[in-house]
């Protein structure tokens, strides 16, 4: 049997052996894990704790809330005292108040512990790609921008599946895989070894002198307003309308909710574990924009489906998209932004997410509860709206991103 060249090569490229690149893949499993988890349970609190589909959405709010603020300035920490020195707190912090959620019936401390949970999940994702641009180079630095893209789509896929299954049984029990992140902030204690940083720094004011120019360019605005549509779309109209219509319309429970849900993460999956070879073919500017609008005709056909089976074939697309557009837009950061500068601006671009993750469940829920008879005439109303925007403004974006 004969053995691809290029395949063979991509392989070796993988450091499956690193323990390091171990802990950066867990770090962003943790990261997605956050939301996806407990999205098919959302509709489970609603008689767990007698509240409305808007008060149901602030469980996914509260937890994006800190890191609008804090993401930026967790950057600005790594980027003059370490990665390492950020990650292994954040991951603790993570761990501990999320699996404390299982344990409460109070629904306000819930919301509390969230916080603190999106407290220590506002920097995880950021710093494992931060330590990829760190670590590796060239085609295999884009080749494991991929993998982790890849590996947060398979977690994405998996985590609705188990979180549905959980939370047949109990509200609470998937919240008790949160605390998975203690070990893993163990195992990086003793597992992540990072390259020494550069010693000639700026001071303070100069450092964010510089950070501030650099995201006011046309081309940082651009990268960020596309991030947060993306994200503001995704959370919204995917992880919180899309569950609680598939329970009022369909009358799903939360497994084959978690099923649903988990064909969007699949296909971003396959579709990112392949970025290193797409990325060969198209430059991430062109694929950053072709992603847009995958994800906007996916959304599409998901606002105007009928059935089951269309409402998958938009995740599918929809997926597709997401899995073009996140390793594209990390690429960009990674190498059109300074060394010394590069855990600051992926810092806002975590902080742009996080807007987009506070942001979108309130407004889809909100326009929904309050501007509809019938939520899901709302919730059907609106996703065909926005995926008309997004679909204009995709060629926009597109424009915009190219050099």
């Amino acid at each position: 049997m004969r053995t691809d060249p290029e395949e063979t090569s991509l392989k070796s490229r993988i450091p499956w052996h690193s323990g390091t690149f171990h802990v950066i893949i867990a770090s962003s499993l943790m990261g997605v894990m956050g939301v996806s988890l407990i999205g098919p349970v959302l509709p489970e609190l609603r008689p767990a704790f007698g509240i409305s589909d808007a008060e149901a959405g602030l469980v996914i709010t509260t937890y994006a809330l800190p890191g609008i603020f804090l993401t930026p300035v967790i950057g600005l920490l790594a980027d003059r005292f370490g990665r390492k020195q950020l990650l292994i707190p954040l991951l603790f912090t993570y761990g501990v108040s999320g699996g404390a959620i299982a344990f409460t019936t109070n629904f306000t401390i819930v919301l509390v512990l969230r916080i603190f949970q999106g407290l220590g999940a506002t920097a995880l994702a950021m710093l494992a790609i931060t330590l990829i641009g760190d670590i590796y180079e060239g085609t295999q630095r884009d080749a494991l921008i991929g993998v982790n893209g890849s590996m947060i789509g398979i977690g994405a896929a998996f985590f609705p599946m188990v979180g549905g299954v959980l939370g047949g049984i109990g509200w609470n029990l998937p919240f008790l895989l949160y605390g998975i992140g203690i070990i893993v902030g163990m195992l990086a204690i003793v597992l992540v070894d990072v390259p020494a940083q550069n010693e000639s720094r700026d001071d303070v004011r100069v450092y964010l002198t510089r950070l501030f120019a650099t995201s006011r360019s046309p081309r940082a605005l651009a990268i960020f307003a596309a991030l947060f549509a993306t994200i503001f779309v995704f959370y919204g109209a995917v992880i919180i309308a899309l569950p609680l219509l598939l329970s009022d319309e369909f009358g799903l429970g939360p497994e084959l909710i978690g099923i649903v849900l988990a064909v969007v993460s699949l296909s971003n999956a396959v579709t990112a574990s392949q970025y290193g070879r797409i990325s060969q073919l198209r430059s991430g500017p062109e694929l950053a924009g072709l992603g847009f609008v995958a994800f906007g005709l996916g959304l599409l056909m998901i606002g105007v489906a009928a059935t089951i089976l269309l409402i998958s074939v938009g995740l599918l697309a929809f997926g597709v998209g997401i899995g073009l557009f996140f390793p594209s837009i990390d690429t960009i950061i990674i190498t059109d932004f300074s060394e010394e500068l590069r855990a600051g601006v992926m810092g806002l671009r975590t902080s742009t997410l996080r807007l987009g993750q506070t942001i979108g469940p309130v407004v889809f829920t909100g326009v929904a509860e309050f501007f509809f008879v019938e939520t899901v005439n709302g919730y059907r109303v609106i996703l065909f709206v926005v995926s008309v925007i997004v679909i204009s403004l995709g060629s926009i974006i597109y424009v915009l991103l190219r050099r």
